[in-house]
C-alpha cells in the first residue's frame, strides 16, 4: 500500500517521476496507471484551488494590468489552440500544475481548463505506462 501511494504522491506532481518508481518498485503496468492517473487528479485539483486563491491574494495588491501585446508568441499561441491545447497538451508536455498556472495567468475558466487538464492526465498516463511497461518487457 506504502508504494502505490508513493506513486500516487509522486505523479500528484510530477507524473514522469511516478510512473519509472511505480516499476522500479516492482508494481504492475495496471497500478501504475490507476494510482499515476488519480495522483495526477489529485494534483489538477489542488493546483486550479491554489491557484486562484493565490491569484485572488494578489489581486488585492496588484495594480490593474496593461492590455497584453497582441503580437507576443504566447499570445499566438492561445489564440491558435485555446484552452484545449492549453489543457490537453500543456498537461501532456509540462504538466497540469504548470498548466493551471498559465491559465491562471491568461483568467481562463477554471471548470473548462480543469476538465481537459483531467483528459491531459488521463492521456499522459496512458501513454507513459504503457511505453514503460512495453520497454521493460523488450528490455528484459
Amino acid at each position: 500500500m506504502l508504494k502505490i501511494l508513493t506513486v500516487a504522491g509522486l505523479a500528484t506532481f510530477e507524473i514522469y517521476a511516478a510512473i519509472p518508481a511505480g516499476f522500479a518498485m516492482g508494481l504492475s503496468a495496471w497500478t501504475i496507471f490507476f494510482a499515476s492517473l488519480a495522483g495526477g487528479i489529485v494534483g489538477v485539483f489542488v493546483s486550479a484551488f491554489l491557484g486562484n486563491r493565490i491569484e485572488q491574494l494578489l489581486s488585492r495588491f496588484r495594480k490593474p494590468k496593461k492590455e497584453l501585446p497582441k503580437n507576443g508568441l504566447i499570445q499566438r499561441i492561445w489564440k491558435k489552440y485555446g484552452i484545449i491545447g492549453l489543457g490537453l497538451l500543456g498537461t501532456f508536455t509540462l504538466g497540469a500544475p504548470i498548466s493551471i498556472a498559465v491559465g491562471v495567468g491568461f483568467n481562463v475558466d477554471m471548470k473548462k481548463l480543469v476538465t481537459w487538464c483531467c483528459l491531459g492526465v488521463l492521456t499522459r498516463c496512458a501513454v507513459f505506462t504503457l511505453l514503460a511497461h512495453f520497454g521493460k518487457q523488450a528490455l528484459f
